[in-house]
């Protein structure tokens, strides 16, 4: 039996990876193996072992448990964070939320108003003179054209709470050691204050360690699993344990986070300066305040620092209230700092998602580590759990070979690498509005690393050091004092001019993405590349700016929306859903457009038999165009005996005339065949040219691997 041991506890990070190098070969001579029929048959086995409670962890396990796969999450904490973190809801993560039994809705009636958390707002204070502002939501935003649902604002410890309902609607627990009582952990069980320190890889099961406090000891528990998710963040213990190196930027800025409350403040900017991201720029301070909930009064001051001349230890309460105060502009007597904590920007994605045999998988954070501009983070990590989702299903269900989670990574690890590169850019275009008020964020790093690469560091007392890194900054925040910033002065005329610019050319900050939130394109893995572009055609490169949404039915790409009625229910106001309802959330199920013309029907008829030799299901869609529609008899008597089908009608848009042949760039004598998570994975534009049924099998062969 081939054993891969890596024990946290006894590797430093260096250590582990000289190490997981070492043991290279035990771990490729395990992925040659195949798994113990034995495992599937012992219960005490978890199919599925997911590490980190957070967003990604957790609607990971809402659409496996779904799907009918077992599996249970492993959480360090013992208690969920209420540090706000990630708040922007992308739209393509807001539509996998609107499947989960209303998420996306709960989430809208939750959410603050959008007229309050819509703008980028500058200024020197939060009660002084503004610089400018940029509204970042658009007509079409709201319009449902292009998405079923809009983007949200809506804290990450409050969405795990909605997830946390969801799960225990589902039939999951909370659980602790005590609770346990030294019994195996289940199913639907989220186990809370357990870190995993060890992971051994077999050839019939991972079996991993935990360390947990139990009456004043640490106190070790083993968890044996089919498959281990390390979705346990940007410093996931899972990838260090078997060596996964990230790469990219590594200590872009380090920051501190300031989480605090007050009413009279977030009462005071909904009324006179609502807005979202507050850009705050005096001689006293500078500063980025997040405005997580104005009704609430909660926000996040995000502040730079740097060390080793600044100390984590010198923002206590006390220091982060005077900031805070700074910044405001005036008095404010309800601040409550609830939480400080130090955080490091890294643009950086893993060099794999996958170990062991494709055991032991990669997801979110713990994949890949974004600066937060343009709130990638979470929304890039919540669509790697809807793309691994089916394809564990489908192993697990014996339709797919193991080789398909390999499409796991070679389909998300490009979109992961076109991410970082989008939110560099995004994050470089936030540092134009202080660069052209004089205040260019690269000089200051600058000076830092003069005063720690020189003699100056060596020479220096720390303390000395601190005064003069804090003189040289309070010397460059002078330039935006009244005297200097304002129009009367050439000098802060001209820079103002220069910061209008930016913002009338859209290089500024950026929130929202359309072409990329929507469009992005899987080029290969588990689909079939058109004919036309053999592996795909790559997206265009990240230009750092808004880009409108194009609706694709390219092989890869996202199913278009489309409003639609069922047949059935034409008459009923409520039957009108989204192209994308059509896709089953419940269970492992394709779905086939087609139009109801008799070539079409053929078509589906080999499609459902050659689906069914594979142990693949198949949904038939027939797409009637608006105001032709001739009745659910004829679908039924073509596809009998078949029943798994649907007809659907259009709804036109009132603001396009567009059939749903003409979104997707195709005739009506073509076929669109759709995975569980939304993407297209095979098209044929117009008919299928020569023998149908081998068609069908290379088709179904090329997208499962069986």
């Amino acid at each position: 039996m081939g054993v891969l041991r890596v024990a946290g506890r006894r590797f430093n990070r260096f250590s582990l990876t000289k190490y997981a190098n070492h043991r290279k070969n035990s771990c490729e001579y395990i992925q040659k193996r195949k798994l113990s029929s034995n495992c599937s048959r012992n219960d005490s086995i978890l199919p599925v072992l997911i590490i980190g409670a957070g967003p990604v962890g957790l609607v990971l396990s809402v659409l496996l448990t779904k799907l009918g796969v077992k599996c249970a999450v492993l959480e360090r904490s013992m208690n969920f964070s209420k540090h706000p973190q990630a708040h922007f809801i992308n739209n393509r993560s807001m539509e996998v939320f609107r499947r989960l039994d209303g998420l996306a809705e709960e989430i809208q009636r939750c959410q603050p108003p959008v007229e309050l958390w819509r703008k980028f707002i500058y200024c020197t204070s939060l009660t002084g003179s503004t610089i400018g502002s940029v509204d970042h939501m658009q007509t079409q935003d709201f319009d449902q054209s292009v998405s079923p649902v809009s983007v949200a604002h809506f804290s990450q410890y409050k969405l795990n709470a909605l997830l946390l309902k969801q799960l225990e609607t589902i039939g999951f627990s909370i659980c602790t050691h005590e609770s346990l009582d030294d019994r195996p952990l289940r199913e639907r069980e989220i186990l809370m204050g357990h870190n995993c320190v060890s992971i051994d890889a077999t050839d019939d099961f991972i079996n991993v360690t935990t360390s947990f406090l139990k009456e004043g000891k640490q106190t070790e528990k083993q968890i044996p699993c089919r498959f281990l998710i390390g979705a346990d963040g940007a410093g996931s213990t899972v990838r260090n344990l078997v060596g996964i190196e990230l790469r990219g930027e590594k200590d872009m800025q380090k920051l501190v986070s300031v989480h605090f409350l007050s009413q009279e403040l977030g009462h005071y900017l909904m009324y006179e300066k609502p807005g979202m991201l507050f850009f705050i720029f005096n001689p006293g301070a500078i500063g980025v305040l997040v405005a997580h909930d104005l009704k609430q009064g909660e926000f996040v001051l995000q502040t730079p620092f740097y060390p080793p001349q600044q100390n984590f230890e010198d923002f206590t309460s006390e220091t982060c209230k005077g900031l805070i105060l700074k910044l405001v502009g005036r008095e404010v007597e309800d601040i409550n700092v609830v939480d400080i904590k130090p955080w490091v920007m890294h643009a950086e994605v893993a060099e794999k998602y996958l170990a062991c045999g494709n055991r032991i998988i990669l997801a979110g954070d713990a994949a890949h580590r974004f600066p937060p501009a343009g709130g990638f983070g979470m929304n890039t990590g919540i669509q790697d759990a809807h793309n691994l989702a089916w394809k564990l299903s489908a192993v697990m269900k014996s339709i797919a070979p193991m080789s398909i989670l390999s499409t796991y990574e070679m389909e998300r690890r490009p979109i992961a690498l076109f991410n970082t590169a989008l939110s560099i850019q995004n994050f470089e275009a936030a540092m134009a509005v202080p660069a052209a008020l004089g205040l260019d964020p690269t000089i200051a790093n600058s000076v830092h690393q003069a005063i720690n690469n020189t003699s100056i560091s060596t020479i220096l007392p720390s303390t000395l050091q601190k005064t003069l890194l804090n003189g040289i900054f309070s010397l460059g925040r002078a330039q935006l004092s009244d005297l200097i910033l304002n129009e009367n002065n050439p000098l802060g005329s001209s820079r103002l001019s220069k910061v209008k610019r930016i913002f009338e050319e859209g290089k500024s900050l950026q929130l929202q993405f359309p072409a990329e939130d929507l469009g992005f394109r899987y080029c290969e893995g588990a689909l079939v590349p058109e004919v036309e572009s053999p592996g795909g055609r790559g997206p265009e490169p990240p230009g750092g700016r808004r880009r409108e949404y194009i609706p694709s039915a390219d092989s890869g790409s996202r199913l278009p929306h489309m409003n639609i009625r069922v047949l059935t229910q034409v008459k009923t106001k409520e039957a009108r859903i989204s192209t994308l309802d059509l896709i089953s959330v419940d269970k492992l199920e394709f779905l086939l457009i087609i139009a109801p013309i008799d070539s079409s029907y053929r078509l589906a008829h080999v499609a459902l038999t050659v689906a069914k030799e594979h142990k693949i299901v198949v949904k038939v869609c027939v797409m009637w165009p608006n105001g032709l529609v001739d009745g659910d008899a004829r679908t039924k008597t073509s596809l009998a005996p078949w029943e798994n089908y649907v007809d659907v009608v259009e709804v036109r848009s009132p603001l396009s005339s567009s059939s749903w042949w003409d979104i997707c760039k195709m005739t009506h004598r073509g076929a669109i065949l759709v995975r569980p998570d939304d993407h297209i994975a095979w098209r044929v534009k117009s008919a299928v040219v020569g023998d149908v049924r081998q068609e069908m099998k290379r088709v179904f062969k090329a997208i499962v691997g069986s």
